[in-house]
């Protein structure tokens, strides 16, 4: 490989420092190219883009993941509150200001994408157009505004009454309990969730809905149970930089992103446009993902009424399909920019 492609392609590390927030991130790609800023989920890192970060950067982008609030490298703190979604998206914001960028492209996956849907609805202004993974419109808006929107020929309302977001409920009603059971061993824990998904579970009940029934994760054994590393989702080395993040810092603070339904609804109803958004949005829905199923229940409705310009695409993969199926989201995602957004495309 020429040397030129290397230094393009090169990921650095970097710390951005404001006021209010310390946020690590990676960086790719010439700094004089557009933004493209990919937002991690739960329990995640900037890492889980290891496989987008070069690609973007290749074709002259800057390409930037940070390590989100409570995560990695960046600042944690010891409340609930701090993990509201109005904190978060001011993070962001304060990223982009040290970039020296006035937009960037955003990109975003479970937890990370309702703080991408928040950027576009409360911030149009610094995105050039936004893509979310798995995550549609709405759960930023609170647990009980996706409720109506839950499958009740999988999810009985009298054994499941949340659906699959039982588990979300749990940590409203045992949080430390729930904590627990992640933090008792990292590396179990990791090994737990990070798995490949397949057809096997299509019209079945997502694991996450027998939470709260079973008196915590992993059926209330109060740890994660001794599984093999699933090789198609993390390397060896992938699974002991998320185990040792999570060792260091706990899961206190990627939990309590579970905590704010009433502070984050409440900042939803103050979206410009009452949340409608004109921008151009890619949507990717995880086939086999089937916590977030988006492919035959009712939760992608509220993203169709909301968005004039949505493109989605359905990938053959489970909830982490970035890391799963990372060809195919490369793929779709540079596809959809060279249509929608050729201004931005480096010449």
């Amino acid at each position: 490989m020429p040397a030129s492609a290397t230094a393009e392609t090169e990921i650095t590390e970097h710390m951005a420092v404001s006021a209010r927030q310390k946020t690590f991130y990676l960086a790719a790609g010439p700094a004089s190219g557009t933004p493209v800023i990919f937002v991690h989920g739960w329990p995640e890192l900037s890492i889980s883009w290891r496989h987008q970060i070069p690609v973007l950067a290749s074709l002259g982008f800057r390409a930037i993941a940070p390590d989100m609030r409570g995560y990695g490298r960046s600042g944690v703190h010891d409340t609930h509150a701090a993990y509201a979604q109005e904190h978060i998206v001011a993070d962001m914001i304060d990223l982009l200001d040290h970039l020296g960028a006035e937009r960037a492209v955003w990109v975003g996956h479970d937890w990370g994408s309702p703080v991408v849907w928040n950027l576009a609805s409360h911030h149009p202004e610094r995105c050039h157009a936004i893509a979310n993974l798995c995550v549609p419109y709405g759960l930023e808006r609170g647990l009980d505004e996706i409720l109506p929107l839950v499958d009740r020929t999988v999810y009985p309302e009298a054994e499941f009454p949340a659906g699959q977001w039982e588990y979300m409920r749990f940590y409203e009603e045992n949080f430390e309990k729930a904590r627990a059971s992640f933090d008792a061993d990292p590396v179990r824990t990791v090994k737990a969730m990070f798995r490949k998904g397949g057809p096997e579970g299509l019209g079945k009940p997502s694991r996450t809905a027998y939470v709260r029934r079973d008196g915590g994760w992993f059926g209330g054994a109060g740890m994660a149970p001794d599984v093999p590393r699933d090789a198609d989702v993390i390397t060896e080395a992938d699974l002991h930089a998320y185990a040792s993040a999570l060792q260091r810092n706990g899961f206190f603070g990627p939990d309590s992103w579970y905590m704010n339904h009433g502070r984050n609804a409440e900042y939803a109803n103050r979206a410009h446009n009452g949340g409608k958004l004109g921008l151009p949005v890619l949507f990717l829905h995880g086939r086999y993902d089937y916590t977030c199923q988006t492919v035959t229940s009712r939760l992608a409705e509220p993203m169709r009424a909301l968005c004039s310009d949505l493109t989605e695409q359905i990938v053959d993969s489970g909830h982490w399909m970035a890391q799963e199926r990372p060809t195919v989201v490369n793929a779709a995602l540079v596809g959809w920019m060279a249509r929608k957004l050729p201004e931005l495309w480096p010449r």
